[in-house]
């Protein structure tokens, strides 16, 4: 029990390493001062261009499937992972770097069903290039992709706690994008454009 807690604790510190605001200070920007104010790749994508954007996606994708791949390879089950994977997770949204705020979550979540399942993110990352290549708008995209994963995840046949987590991490991202789902109501949520395109209100 106390191997897993500190495992745990391990993710979510990992987790929450605040990669979006790291980039930003090397290249001279704070994202959480531009745009959308959100630490994600979106965001940084706007504020600093591709390669910062590129930069905090790997970043992002690692802090989640580095605590997961380490609790798998220790030989620790399905419900210990799980309990791993939402402590990487939680750590991405609601930072102790970061005064317990933090990011949408949807990169730190690719990487932790990178490891644990990629028929599953093949099946979501599927959804997500659909909605992108007809909507071209972020938030939609990624609020489809998590919504596909728990049908995905059950469809599979991976063993429960899996998909009690991808019900977990599905539930969270809607949470998150609480303020991009009011707008998408309203048809105010914009479509993405990397920086030094025009561009309307970041989403």
């Amino acid at each position: 029990m106390l191997s897993l807690i500190v495992l745990i604790i391990g993710a979510y510190l990992i987790g929450s390493i605040p990669f979006g605001v790291i980039v930003g200070r090397i290249r001279g920007f704070d994202p959480r001062a531009v745009g959308s104010g959100n630490i994600g790749m979106t965001n940084v994508a706007r504020a600093g261009g591709t390669s910062a954007a590129i930069i905090t996606f790997v970043g992002d994708i690692l802090k989640g499937a580095l605590p997961v791949l380490f609790a798998r390879v220790a030989g620790f089950g399905p419900a210990a992972v799980a309990w791993t994977a939402i402590g990487a997770f939680v750590g991405s949204i609601c930072s102790v770097f970061l005064g317990f705020s933090g990011g949408k979550g949807l990169s730190a979540a690719l990487g932790i069903w990178l490891v644990i399942s990629p028929l599953a993110v093949l099946a979501a990352a599927s959804a997500f290039a659909i909605v992108v290549a007809i909507f071209r708008i972020m938030s939609l995209a990624s609020l489809t992709a998590a919504i596909v994963m728990p049908p995905a995840v059950a469809l599979l046949h991976l063993p429960s706690p899996y998909l009690l987590l991808a019900i977990v991490i599905t539930a969270l991202v809607i949470l998150r994008h609480r303020a991009n789902i009011a707008r998408l109501i309203r048809g105010e949520e914009p479509v993405f454009r990397p920086k030094g395109k025009s561009d309307g209100a970041a989403a």
